[in-house]
């Protein structure tokens, strides 16, 4: 066994805050990456003397009469002069957990096991399809978690949520290993500057191998404690629920090293996580407060949107009056859709929020305006146009964060290809409806909706119309279909492909048909029809095609390699001795 201690474990063994422990190790003069970096035995033993040393001197001093220079009452009666410092520091906060990983690697159970509610079952295709911030209190405080989509097309909106996090928790599948998701949830989460706790999940399977995901960590420079680096990995199955605590202290851990505090009181700001149009309540906003204090009845701005928030929901459901930094609401008061990921802001008045709404509208359009005409066309680009051809798309979703995540997936599939251009003529929340239609119909788009369900009139409509309507729930169905759609429209490209040569040895003369090569297959096979050039000296002579193949006197097809034959070319009787036929075809290249 090693003598070497981490940081924290020594912390949590003299009970001290880890972060005097690093205040303490940066007065001692120790080197250390962060506080999973380990301290050899006599450096431990060394500050176990020093906390020994400052416990014994504080305990007489507890007893001594306090004044005003003291610098911790044991329990201050008359706190006043004491107050004013703490004062000027913002109280902490719960740490706001973004969990990402590959599909399927069990992002969603483990905050099932967490918060006990069943929601993968719930998700299309197991996969969950929309953030979700949700609070659960541990043994170490409440942590916000938020729930990202699995499926790499929702980048837009991983991206989002690391950016809006305080600490991100990569779920790894001990069986499965990194994956495509996991490195890009990786680099999203470095990109964000946050500290990254590896969970490596499903260690109940019999084909678990946590070592193997270790090692593939660090290909991707993220270093386990347990190979001497500062990356915190904890096995856990959120099947069983193994691991879990500790995944959880680890989190708490890492929170109390950050120093997350933020103002409790004044103007509440925040940023939008996702926001819905329900039949019923109408737009539905869900915000995760950063700092301040949001209350019901107060005046918000985001981006173009305004509210007077007439009720607030938490995580579960309960109607609440306020909500301070950290907490996730639903809100009710928005009268159109703000976009996902856009900030938030408490202003004085309707008055107020209705001018900082103009004034963003009114840059925003004055913007729009100064770039129309900027880019003049050159000569260049006039010869450079290529024939595109266009598809018109309607696009509906049940959220805000869906419609952005496949509009971002559109415009990549677009952009993949010259010759095709996608247009979304409408993108909206909501089922589709029979004005959709007729906007289809004017502009011969193809309606699309992802997670709603269009009515059985608006479906009869369609049809009726002959109008293409389709929905989804799963989607990378609907990027297949869109992708197939693209494939469709370009033009096939085509590229020769040689199949055979053939070498004139002699040269017959056949009245009214014109002079017959009497050829040799080298190589491969000529076939009647095929297109062919005739090679003289290095040189191509002639270009067209084979018009008539024959072995003694009968007309064949196809002749192989080893074999005579006689080769009669398309238009073309000045065949020499020596030539050589290639004969070659046009294949379609796949694109």
């Amino acid at each position: 066994m090693s003598d070497k201690v981490r940081i924290y474990q020594l912390a949590k063994d003299l009970n001290l805050e880890t972060k005097k422990m690093l205040e303490l190790l940066d007065s001692m003069g120790v080197e250390y990456k962060s506080h999973s970096s380990t301290l050899d035995a006599e450096t431990a033993e060394t500050v176990r003397q020093i906390i020994a040393e400052e416990s014994s001197e504080a305990a007489p001093e507890a007893k001594e009469p306090q004044v005003e220079k003291a610098e911790k009452p044991a329990k201050p009666a008359k706190a006043a002069p004491k107050k004013t410092k703490k004062a000027k520091e913002a109280p902490l906060r719960a740490p706001v957990v973004t969990v990402m990983g590959h599909v399927d690697h069990g992002k969603t159970s483990l905050l099932d096991y967490i918060r006990k509610s069943r929601v993968a079952e719930k998700e299309a295709g197991g996969i969950t399809q929309h953030i979700g911030p949700y609070q659960a209190e541990t043994a170490g405080g409440t942590i916000t978690f938020l729930d990202t989509p699995g499926h790499e097309a929702f980048t837009t909106i991983r991206q989002r949520g690391a950016n809006a996090t305080d600490i991100a928790v990569i779920v790894v599948a001990a069986d499965d290993s990194i994956m495509p998701q996991t490195r890009e949830a990786i680099a999203h989460a470095k990109a964000a500057g946050v500290p990254i706790i590896v969970a490596i999940n499903k260690i109940d399977l019999p084909q678990a191998n946590a070592d193997k995901v270790m090692q593939d960590l660090m290909r991707v420079e993220l270093v386990p404690e347990a190979f001497g680096g500062d990356t915190i990995t904890v096995p856990i199955s959120a099947k069983t629920g193994q691991g879990i605590d500790d995944l959880l202290e680890m989190i708490s851990l890492v929170a109390e090293v950050e120093d997350l505090r933020a103002p409790a009181d004044g103007p509440a700001e925040g940023i939008i996580i996702e926001s819905i149009l329900d039949k019923r309540a109408g737009v539905l906003a869900t915000v995760l407060v950063q700092k301040g204090k949001l209350h019901v009845t107060d005046y918000i701005v985001s981006g173009e949107a305004w509210a007077k928030i007439r009720a607030m929901t938490d995580s579960a459901g309960k109607r609440i009056k306020e909500a301070g930094p950290s907490v996730p609401v639903q809100i009710l008061g928005f009268s159109e859709q703000p976009l996902a990921g856009d900030s938030v802001a408490a202003v004085a008045s309707e008055q107020a929020a209705k001018q900082l709404v103009s004034k963003r509208r009114e840059e925003r359009e004055e913007e729009e305006r100064a770039n129309i005409g900027i880019k003049g066309v050159t000569l260049a680009d006039l010869f450079s146009k290529t024939k595109t051809t266009k598809i018109n798309l309607i696009l509906r979703a049940d959220t805000q964060g869906s419609l952005e995540a496949i509009k971002g997936v559109l415009a990549k599939e677009s952009a993949a290809t010259d010759e095709v251009d996608l247009e979304i003529m409408l993108d909206a929340v909501g089922a589709p409806t029979e004005a959709d239609l007729l906007l289809a119909g004017t502009a011969d788009a193809t309606v699309i909706s992802f997670g709603v369900n269009p009515a059985g009139s608006v479906i009869k409509a369609a049809e009726r119309q002959g109008i293409t309507l389709k929905s989804y729930r799963i989607i990378y169905n609907l990027i297949e279909d869109v992708q197939k759609m693209i494939r469709g429209q370009i033009e096939p490209e085509y590229e020769e492909r040689v199949i055979g040569h053939a070498e004139i040895r002699a040269v017959i003369k056949v009245p009214r048909s014109g002079n017959i090569a009497g050829s040799y297959i080298t190589d491969g096979f000529i076939r009647r029809g095929a297109k062919a050039r005739l090679i003289r000296g290095g040189k191509e002579v002639y270009k067209g095609s084979i018009a008539q193949l024959r072995r003694f006197k009968d007309d064949v097809r196809e002749v192989q390699t080893g074999f005579e034959c006689g080769i009669n070319l398309q238009n073309y009787d000045n065949v020499q001795e020596g030539d050589i036929i290639e004969a070659y075809e046009m294949v379609e290249v796949s694109v």
